[in-house]
């Protein structure tokens, strides 16, 4: 609430992580699936963003205006950020739903953006980790989906 008033309200983050950056390889920021000001914070003080994507029909389609968005933070916010690639996420590797949901996505942005190879797993465990105040690591640390953040890390870190 206090963002709708402030002045130069886009860059209220980016004002806070750049006095304290120097003391971090990495800064993630994890938003809510929204393209509210927060996201929108988040964008203006990112170097790069990866976007998560379900598998499922829905929010592929709505990755279109996610791309939009990010299009116009980079013109008008922040001219250096960059996509770091769609990561798949809650994915239920049994449905065809899925598949297919990746397979679109791979046909509509693989060629001119990185898709991850690693895949998120839907659980009901990892969604429980909200509500329990831990992370993945702490509340399940040897389940698929812990394994699947340990993955995406080192793909990430081997992409840097």
């Amino acid at each position: 609430m206090q963002l709708v008033t402030a002045m130069s309200r886009e860059y209220t983050l980016k004002s806070y992580l750049d006095t304290v950056k120097e003391a971090y390889d990495f800064v993630l920021i994890d938003c809510m699936p929204s393209l509210g000001m927060i996201t929108i914070n988040a964008l203006a003080a990112a170097d790069s963003v990866i976007v998560p994507v379900q598998a499922q029909y829905l929010p592929a389609k709505g990755m279109t205006q996610l791309m939009r968005t990010i299009a116009k933070v980079k013109k008008q916010i922040n001219p250096s950020l960059t996509i770091a690639g769609i990561l798949m996420t809650l994915v239920d590797a049994r449905t065809n739903l899925a598949r297919a949901t990746e397979n679109t996505l791979r046909q509509q942005y693989g060629n001119h953006l990185r898709i991850y190879e690693t895949r998120i797993p839907m659980s009901v465990r990892a969604a429980e980790t909200s509500a329990a105040g831990q992370s993945i690591f702490t509340y399940d640390g040897g389940s698929k989906v812990a394994e699947a953040y340990m993955q995406l890390a080192q793909e990430v870190l081997g992409n840097v």
